[in-house]
């Protein structure tokens, strides 16, 4: 829902958004329209009639896509992995490797982060797709070669979801500053965003609070509830890999295009580019090292047609299998096994998030005793930890909470307070002893410490406070 305080904009944005509709032809959700001030208070009880001393003429309704990012990672390398990988995670390209003469990479020297051992992985052709940390892979290559990063932090905060209603979100195209500032239903909480900044490269991004503040600031224009600090369940930073135009005098006007590149032969490097498009930069970075190394390929790209593990033979009704067929077994504090209901708002998550493969998850719940939530008022459940464990190289708390599912970026006390007990059941399935676990958990309450939920914050005086 874009809100509308004049009737040029009513217009423009009408135009703008059928053009949209247009280009997007046979894959188009469902037609974009306008709709009168009572309509739009209606869908989007929470949207101001006034900001600014304007009023509301209206707003213009578009539809779009939404995914949850950990999943649809994970998903990616574990379909490679049945489709013939080598999947390695905490896996760290200590340097290249370089033939005889020197003049072509030709594969790489890898630390296993978790045992310390080194090997060698030979390769035709070596992409590095190494997101924001690209140019020190290429710096291995040749220590002489220009940057192609200009990092640029983008903030994040999650919201309650009274903020916004359930399939409806709000976006406004042009705020004080020139950005543009967007809050959605995400994953049953509302996630508002974002900022645009310069940055220093990190492992660990962390928002600042006055980037926090300024979206708070900018969505509380357009609504009519009490937009609160106290309120932020987690906020979060990340970096984007933008590629640099030697020209350009800010991160706004960088452009968001990918770029394939090969500045030394042997290394392909894919950088830029953005998730909406993730599929045509895999085909480009395959093409290109299939043209570096004089490969053969015995087909075309098949991506147009690739599913992502879980997604054959998938449809919205399939939540109502797990719903009918599978029982929570919940272990109590005593020990004793005890039933509960596959309700809904779980079986739900567990057929968006695992797709086909959540009735294994679903066994796990029945049959192990493990259908207990792992955090009040969420649907994540013991049985993911094990399953992720045992199928998708889950290999610490950390990546359980943040790359496995989304609690630590839903909410951040939460996500501190399951942390114990998913330790524990990653003790169990990866046979850690109390030293490691003892660890896992220092290592998760570090990690949390650098989304800023209200809890750990460094409030100031404002309007954001509740006071």
């Amino acid at each position: 829902m874009t809100p509308c305080f004049n009737w040029f904009e009513v217009v423009y944005y009408w135009f703008g958004l059928k053009f949209y509709d247009i280009i997007a032809g046979r894959r188009l959700l469902h037609l974009s329209r306008y709709y009168s001030v009572d309509e739009s208070v209606e869908l989007f009880p929470t949207l101001a009639k006034n900001s600014h001393d304007r009023s509301l003429r209206g707003t213009v309704v578009y539809y779009d896509g939404q995914m949850n990012d950990s999943r649809l990672n994970v998903g990616l390398a574990c379909t490679a992995a049945v489709v013939g990988a080598a999947i390695l995670n905490y896996a760290e390209v200590v340097s290249l490797i370089k033939d005889e003469s020197g003049e072509r990479i030709i594969g790489a020297q890898i630390r296993d982060t978790l045992s310390g051992k080194e090997f060698d992985a030979f390769a035709k052709v070596v992409v590095n797709a190494a997101g924001p940390f690209c140019d020190s892979v290429r710096k291995m290559a040749n220590n002489d070669v220009v940057p192609m990063i200009s990092p640029s932090s983008g903030v994040h905060i999650v919201l309650p979801d009274y903020y916004s209603p359930d399939g409806m979100g709000l976006i406004v195209p042009k705020t004080k500053d020139g950005r543009v500032v967007f809050m959605l239903p995400w994953l049953g909480r509302t996630v508002a965003g974002t900022t645009d900044s310069s940055t220093a490269i990190t492992m660990l991004p962390e928002p600042h609070e006055d980037e926090i503040q300024f979206i708070l600031d900018a969505i509380c224009d357009y609504l009519n509830v009490q937009v609160r600090r106290s309120d932020v369940l987690s906020a979060w930073s990340g970096i984007r890999p933008l590629a640099m135009d030697p020209s350009a005098k800010n991160t706004e006007s960088i452009s968001r295009d990918h770029v394939v590149f090969e500045d030394y032969p042997g290394l392909i490097t894919i950088t830029g580019g953005k998730w909406t498009t993730y599929r045509s930069m895999a085909e480009d970075a395959v093409n290109a090292a299939i043209r570096s190394g004089n490969l053969k390929p015995a087909n075309g790209c098949v991506t147009d047609h690739l599913h992502i593990l879980g997604g054959y033979g998938w449809d919205p009704a399939s939540f109502t299998v797990l719903a009918q067929n599978y029982k929570r077994m919940k272990r109590t504090y005593g020990g004793k096994i005890i039933p509960g209901a596959m309700d809904s708002a779980v079986s739900k998550h567990l057929s968006h998030a695992y797709g086909t493969l959540a009735t294994q998850v679903a066994s796990i719940a029945q049959n192990e005793g493990l259908g207990k939530r792992l955090a009040h008022g969420y649907p994540f459940l013991e049985a993911e930890v094990a399953y992720c464990a045992r199928h998708e190289y889950c290999e610490s708390a950390v990546d359980f909470i943040a790359r496995r599912c989304r609690l630590a970026f839903l909410d951040t006390d939460a996500a501190g307070r399951a942390l114990p007990r998913i330790i524990e059941i990653l003790a169990l399935e990866r046979k850690w002893d109390k030293a490691r676990q003892k660890l896992e958990l220092q290592k998760g309450k570090d990690f949390l410490e650098t989304f800023k939920s209200s809890k750990n914050a460094q409030f100031r005086d404002g309007k954001h406070n509740g006071q």
